[in-house]
């Protein structure tokens, strides 16, 4: 039965994992993912779809639709063939490319390319690097202090994107931050998606707003990230995501009408997020 809230039809995903028996064989071959398949049942719910937990404390008049946490419903399989796409292999490279500051400083590259973007301190370089937890030759530098990127940094992951790391925008953002990050949204003919990363315990704020009214504008489509799920109650944490997704619902246009929580310790939900990424830069074909 799909959860009070939610729109009728949509109530697959939560109900795929109590049904779900022995794994089929192809999971061995991806480690990490096969780690996470031998977890408690709970816990495994947890970690590859963390809004499902939520789900319990959702009351009858919630109203409908308000969480759409089922549009982007891929299989095992195909979370399998995700991670192995952030997988550095011999056959499948992943490094750093370069940085930038200007768009004309950028690598040229003809492969797809997305973008992560959010203000300082909301926790993107980490989960960059969460995303990257396969490939441990890449460096991605994670500062305790706020603002520590200052320029475009530029990640190939094999023969199939590009991954920008974008500055982050307010405390410590660099001076010419909207000039840089204007003019490549704007103008990055390669890139695919957008996501902007939001802080659940904050919630939207006047800078978040910015970004999002650009992305707006420049009719890219994008992705909001909910990171620090793991910060806050489970009931505060509902409040917030029922906020931001009647935001999502009611104020964007290409906005993806589903979020994408994260944990910060355990990082929850990075499974599903690699699927996406891998989903919309046609790296699953």
């Amino acid at each position: 039965m799909a959860a009070a809230g939610l729109r009728p039809g949509m109530g697959r995903l939560l109900e795929t994992a109590p049904a779900l028996g022995p794994w089929p064989r192809l999971y061995s071959t991806s480690p990490a993912l096969a780690e996470v398949l031998r977890l408690p049942q709970k816990q495994l719910t947890k970690v590859l779809y963390p809004l499902r937990e939520l789900e319990q404390h959702l009351v009858s008049d919630t109203g409908p639709g308000l969480i759409e946490q089922r549009l982007f419903d891929p299989s095992l399989e195909d979370m399998a063939r995700a991670e192995s796409v952030f997988a550095a292999t011999a056959r499948n490279r992943i490094e750093y490319l370069s940085s930038a500051v200007r768009l004309d400083h950028a690598p040229s590259l003809q492969q797809p390319e997305v973008c992560f973007i959010g203000r300082s301190n909301v926790g993107k370089s980490s989960l960059i690097k969460a995303l990257f937890s396969l490939a441990p030759d890449v460096e991605v530098r994670v500062s305790k202090k706020p603002g520590h990127t200052k320029k475009m940094n530029f990640f190939k992951v094999g023969k199939y994107f590009t991954l920008v790391d974008m500055p982050g925008y307010g405390y410590r953002a660099p001076e010419d931050f909207v000039d840089m990050v204007e003019t490549y949204l704007k103008e990055r003919t390669n890139l695919k998606r957008t996501f902007l990363l939001v802080d659940s315990v904050v919630g939207i704020t006047k800078l978040d707003n910015i970004a999002i009214e650009m992305c707006e504008e420049f009719a890219l489509p994008y992705v909001m990230i909910l990171t620090k799920i793991d910060r806050s109650s489970k009931g505060y944490l509902l409040k917030q995501v029922l906020q931001i997704q009647k935001f999502v619902n009611t104020q964007t246009q290409g906005c993806f009408p589903q979020l994408f929580p994260i944990s910060s310790v355990t990082y929850s939900g990075v499974h599903l997020l690699k699927c996406f990424i891998a989903d919309v830069t046609g790296s699953l074909k």
